[in-house]
């Protein structure tokens, strides 16, 4: 690209749209915080580079030339991209006044993204998040191609070459129909008793399918031949009597308001997974998504009760 001296100057340019738009070289001249005789000679100068009369000006009125719309129009759109430059190392500097693209896996999603878009709302004003939901894998190839900044998931499932922020843990519960044997007792469970149990799980992609996999096969359960598309379809499923599940506990709140499930927590050391937000190693976003990790572990708290519960 050959570079050349340009034949009028930015602040030229910017004269000439406030004449433009006050059609007065007084009114011109206050807005742009100048005396109106350097504002006179630059766009005078600049009608003289171009060959083109921009304004028809007398003591009563100013006009804009039939030529000199065109131009005016067009050095609007370049001002407007001057501006968007000047926006665009304003959000480089600062990402939590910009854009950012998360990723989130569907059984966080319905679960904590409204809660955490509000607190972000609150916390950045100015920053825009664009959520994009998908299964684990999705979302890592997603992130390591750069198509995402980062990604709100089981931290469990992520690779160890990403960085990461803890923003909660959350741990599974049993969840059976309403009357069933194993949702009857007052008790914490333990893993024995799903020996034998006939189990529901997610669909093969489902990190938390995975994990919900491990501990049955660990207490073993009987996983039954379907699988559920989502958490809803398996509380549902469960509800209507086709087994048991387990379930994170954060999503209970919202599955038991549309499911008639009888829940109880495991004993402790119960099986968990650990929410958290990823990144790439070398992103230069990094200081600023701890930021937000923060602001996201804030809200994962206050979506619990103080005993842990949703």
């Amino acid at each position: 690209m050959e570079f050349r001296p340009h034949l009028f100057t930015l602040r030229q340019l910017q004269y000439a749209v406030a004449v433009a738009e006050s059609l007065s070289f007084r009114k011109a001249a206050e807005r742009c915080h100048v005396s109106q005789p350097p504002l006179s000679a630059q766009i005078a100068q600049m009608e003289e580079t171009l060959g083109v009369q921009l304004f028809e000006r007398d003591r009563r009125r100013v006009l804009i030339t039939e030529r000199g719309r065109e131009i005016i129009e067009r050095t609007r759109r370049v001002l407007q991209q001057i501006d968007d430059i000047a926006e665009a190392g304003r959000c480089a500097a600062d990402p939590l006044s910009g854009s950012l693209k998360i990723g989130v896996i569907p059984t966080i999603s319905p679960y904590f993204v409204p809660r955490l878009s509000a607190e972000l709302r609150k916390d950045f004003p100015q920053l825009t998040v664009f959520w994009r939901e998908d299964k684990t894998q999705p979302v890592m190839r997603q992130l390591d191609d750069g198509t995402l900044d980062a990604a709100l998931l089981a931290l469990e499932a992520a690779g160890s070459e990403l960085e990461h922020e803890v923003i909660g843990a959350d741990p599974f519960v049993l969840a059976t129909p309403y009357g069933h044997p194993l949702g009857t007792k007052q008790s914490p469970a333990s893993l024995s008793e799903l020996k034998d149990a006939t189990v529901l799980l997610l669909d093969d992609g489902h990190c938390f399918r995975e994990q919900s996999l491990a501990v049955c096969s660990r207490a073993r359960a009987r996983e039954l031949e379907f699988r559920a598309t989502s958490l809803s379809t398996l509380a549902q499923m469960v509800a209507g009597g086709s087994g048991v599940t387990l379930l994170p506990e954060l999503a209970i709140a919202a599955e038991i308001k549309h499911a008639n499930l009888s829940v109880r927590r495991f004993r402790q050391p119960a099986p968990q997974r650990t929410i958290a937000l990823v990144w790439r190693v070398h992103s230069p976003l990094g200081p600023s998504l701890r930021r937000l990790a923060a602001s996201a572990s804030h809200a994962y708290a206050e979506s619990v009760t103080p005993d842990g519960a949703p």
